[in-house]
């Protein structure tokens, strides 16, 4: 079995993130999604998400391409993550395009190309 891994915040979910997450799962046969936890986005992202962890996760786990989910906790985590859960591949948006390329000593790592005119931060800007 082909093991896939993504990580983010997910907050505010629109299709972009649905297409993210189709894409990824796309890439092997068990997709899990770290989600950034409510305190590794203000302490560490220094960036408030809209919606609780809690609800977050229970959105995603909603999504057919979700095959599980667990928390983010911090930026230091992937490697083990990675090593832990046997992940072939490691996916991101191309907007992280070489931030990770250090997990290419462990698996695959693969940058999707992000989906254009939409945001998490575009809704938040067109709401005000």
């Amino acid at each position: 079995m082909k093991r896939v891994i993504t990580y983010g915040t997910f907050d505010l979910l629109h299709w972009g993130h649905v297409r993210l997450l189709k894409r990824a799962k796309e890439l092997g046969d068990y997709l899990i999604v770290g989600l950034s936890t409510d305190e590794f986005n203000e302490f560490q992202k220094h960036k408030e998400a809209y919606t609780s962890y809690e609800h977050r996760k229970m959105v995603l786990e909603a999504i057919r391409y979700v095959d599980e989910v667990i928390p983010e906790s911090g930026w230091n985590q992937k490697v083990q993550d990675v090593q832990d859960r046997d992940i072939d591949v490691f996916v991101m948006g191309d907007d992280w395009r070489g931030k990770f390329d250090f997990l290419k000593d462990y698996c695959e790592v693969v940058y999707l190309p992000r989906t254009e005119g939409i945001s998490t931060t575009k809704i938040k800007d067109d709401l005000k």
